[in-house]
């Protein structure tokens, strides 16, 4: 599946976009991430001890007055294939179009997750938001068997954030799955079930004066993982930084 998406069709699907932004510049902006954290913790699963290092994340948007955009999102992982000492690294290519009208809005998309020196792990999982004034519920569907997740596999959020003074915002995300059995890598076990709470993330953010950057403090109230064991609340830290690039 790693050659789902080929080097030169990243390339020329960014080189579209920048030839584009610098078309119409009034109709389309280039943006910037980057942020360390703690750790890595993804969708709640907090009984993870390779993941117990710090990660580097990180990335970029283009979109367009038109509601479309595509980006690109990386981290490095804390573990690699079995037997290898290198550690893999996470690649999100995603693309879409959304919107938004009175306090209404909506986007639909696709991510594609191409990891490096890890096998078996590249999947497509579309997914689709509508939110309503400061709440967004959402799904992502996997679309592929592989290591971490069966195809049919379905993660459902619910978000909301807002300002609560001083400079502070408070945010929640809540997570919840549907689980397909029967999987390539994932076989049926008597423990597995079909679906359940997978984790409350609570998260409280300032910025660092003046230096463009923020201050995130997130604590996970962990749920259950596929087989039904519970996880470990966790707090995590994190240091980002966004920034424009093309406006």
């Amino acid at each position: 599946m790693k050659t789902a998406i080929k080097p030169l069709a990243i390339a020329t699907a960014f080189s579209i976009a920048s030839m584009a932004a610098m078309i119409a510049p009034a109709q389309a902006e280039l943006t910037g991430n980057i942020g360390v954290f703690s750790q890595y913790i993804l969708r709640g699963i907090t009984n993870a001890p390779e993941n117990d290092n710090a990660a580097i994340q990180g990335g970029l948007d283009w979109g367009h007055d038109s509601g479309f955009y595509v980006g690109y999102w990386g981290s490095n992982l804390g573990y690699g294939d079995p037997g290898s000492d290198t550690k893999g690294i996470e690649n999100d290519f995603y693309a879409g179009w959304g919107g938004e009208a009175n306090n209404l809005s909506w986007d639909l998309g696709a991510t594609y997750y191409y990891y490096l020196n890890l096998t078996d792990f590249d999947a497509l999982e579309p997914y689709a938001y509508i939110g309503f004034g400061p709440a967004t519920f959402g799904f992502k569907y996997l679309a592929k068997d592989v290591w971490w997740g069966n195809t049919g596999d379905t993660y459902w959020t619910l978000d909301a954030d807002g300002e609560i003074g001083a400079g502070f915002t408070l945010g929640g995300s809540l997570g919840y799955y549907t689980y397909k059995k029967n999987g390539d890598f994932i076989p049926d076990s008597p423990d597995a079930t079909s679906s359940g709470f997978r984790h409350l993330n609570i998260t409280l953010s300032h910025p660092i004066g003046g230096t463009g950057a923020d201050a995130n403090f997130t604590y996970i109230i962990g749920g259950k993982d596929r087989f039904g064991i519970d996880q470990d609340n966790q707090m995590v830290f994190a240091i980002t930084y966004g920034f424009d690039i093309l406006d």
